[in-house]
């Protein structure tokens, strides 16, 4: 019977271990999914540095090709020509902003991504460690036998025996 009793405890013991282990590997892989998130949304900032500043080439090269256009035409670079500079360069600026808004955007939703995936992972740690003390509390309850159990103030001998001890038998009852 002590047997039954250890490969009882044994299989509590592996079956809490088991929702521990499986928690912290849900927990270890929310994390990897956070971190790989984050490296998205870094990635974004740096393509969008990038764009920006190939805007930012291709708008100077536009502005400059005006600049000798209206040169060449022998129009002075004054009024109208001007306008139509700035006109050019605020609609330039108003793209870059954009490509900036939009990764921002992006980041942002990746940054949410990483945070609700860490934050998965603990709730799937937590559940495991409930879920352990129920395996637990479930496998110790089921090692315990009331009939075989130790009781106290009972005496394991006959009733004729613990009379004797108590009272002094004397044999002539």
């Amino acid at each position: 019977m002590c047997t039954l009793a250890l490969l009882g405890l044994a299989g509590t013991a592996v079956s809490v271990g088991g929702a521990l282990m499986q928690g912290a590997q849900q927990q270890q892989l929310a994390n990897y999914q956070a971190k790989a998130y984050e490296q998205q949304a870094q990635a974004d900032a740096q393509s969008a540095a990038f764009e920006q500043r190939q805007e930012r080439r291709k708008q100077d090269l536009l502005e400059a090709q005006a600049r000798a256009q209206a040169g060449a035409s022998g129009v002075g670079i004054a009024g109208s020509p001007t306008e139509v500079l700035a006109a050019n360069a605020r609609q330039g600026q108003v793209d870059l902003d954009a490509t900036l808004y939009n990764s921002r955007l992006r980041q942002n939703n990746l940054n949410t991504q990483a945070a609700i995936s860490r934050f998965q992972g603990k709730q799937a740690m937590t559940a495991s460690i409930f879920k352990a003390g129920n395996s637990l509390i479930d496998g110790l309850s089921g090692l315990y036998d009331p009939a075989r159990s130790v009781t106290f103030g009972g005496s394991s001998l006959s009733p004729r025996a613990s009379r004797a001890i108590i009272g002094g038998y004397t044999g002539l009852y």
